[in-house]
């Protein structure tokens, strides 16, 4: 039996801010009205995906859409909302993405990831980046190794771009920090 980390899924409540595990993968958040209202968007591989993140997006009081993205992918968009404002201001430098200084990663977060761009590649289990912003992956790898998980970082040569997470003892962790996987999950982290 495992004991319960303080940074795991089930640890507290959902949270607004968890919505940020969106915004590690391929997310996307876009500001309007001055920056006090924000939406999140993201383009996801399978169509379980988008119901899983709707279904947390709900979870934190927050509804979405389901779509179809201009390439024919499964899109899930947020309305715009002052409650995602926030949110959208640490992920955003100008007009590009970036991480927030200092980002701390745990179970609610690492779940939304997985949800939106998670894959097991019998090697590890991979966590995909958003390949429009490349200046994110290194902080990310070092957000992801402060949680615990040290990752290697793999290019578009390797099945990138994504952090890799290997080894009994990370996959474990990783594994008690999302918690089950969603209803119809095709992939989910294993230990």
């Amino acid at each position: 039996m495992r004991q319960l980390s303080f940074f795991s899924v089930d640890a507290r409540p959902p949270a607004i801010g968890d919505l940020a595990g969106l915004l590690c993968g391929p997310g996307q958040a876009v500001r309007f009205g001055r920056g006090g209202m924000a939406r999140l968007s993201v383009v996801v591989a399978d169509r379980w995906r988008v119901h899983a993140l709707a279904a947390e997006c709900a979870e934190r009081g927050v509804g979405a859409e389901l779509a179809t993205s201009e390439e024919g992918m499964p899109l899930l968009r947020t309305a715009f909302r002052a409650d995602l404002a926030d949110l959208a201001a640490r992920w955003i430098r100008g007009a590009v993405k970036a991480v927030p200084a200092g980002l701390q990663l745990d179970g609610p977060a690492l779940r939304l990831w997985a949800a939106a761009a998670g894959r097991s590649d019998g090697r590890g289990y991979l966590f995909g980046l958003d390949p429009h912003a490349p200046d994110t992956h290194e902080p990310l790898a070092a957000a992801m190794a402060r949680a615990g998980l040290t990752p290697v970082l793999l290019g578009p040569r390797g099945g990138g771009p994504a952090l890799r997470v290997t080894g009994r003892r990370r996959l474990g962790r990783l594994v008690e920090l999302v918690g089950a996987p969603p209803d119809g999950a095709a992939t989910w982290p294993a230990d």
